[in-house]
């Protein structure tokens, strides 16, 4: 059942936030909610994976995303952008929303990995 709800991600790296120097590195991430089934959903929660240059990880759990749970119906979207400070100029984001159909029933949808990467790290 998870298919039906498709997530897209834009990272982005916000250099005028961050200060390579103290490390402190400010990341940004677009997210795209989409409902391709016929039954709506609800957001219920999230749960993030973080693992930062070094290997060092954190995990977060939370209600819904940006203080909302959105419902969507068939065929809609719902999008945020959120951040992440990392200690490194590069780390991975990984996780789950869980969700509710109209039945009552919860599953989760996979987000799946996806790199934060600062420009200075590409050269």
């Amino acid at each position: 059942m998870d298919n039906t709800i498709e997530i897209t991600v834009k990272p982005q790296y916000i250099p005028e936030k961050s200060d390579p120097v103290r490390p402190y590195h400010f990341f940004a991430y677009h997210i795209t909610i989409s409902n391709k089934g016929n039954n709506p959903a609800q957001l219920l929660s999230r749960y993030w994976h973080i693992t930062d240059g070094q290997g060092n990880t954190e995990d977060v759990h939370g209600p819904g995303v940006i203080g909302q749970q959105p419902k969507l119906a068939p065929g809609e979207s719902f999008e945020y952008t959120s951040f992440c400070p990392l200690p490194t100029p590069m780390g991975f984001m990984e996780g789950t929303y869980r969700m509710i159909d109209e039945a009552g029933r919860e599953f989760d949808v996979e987000i799946k990995p996806f790199r934060l990467v600062a420009p200075q790290v590409l050269n």
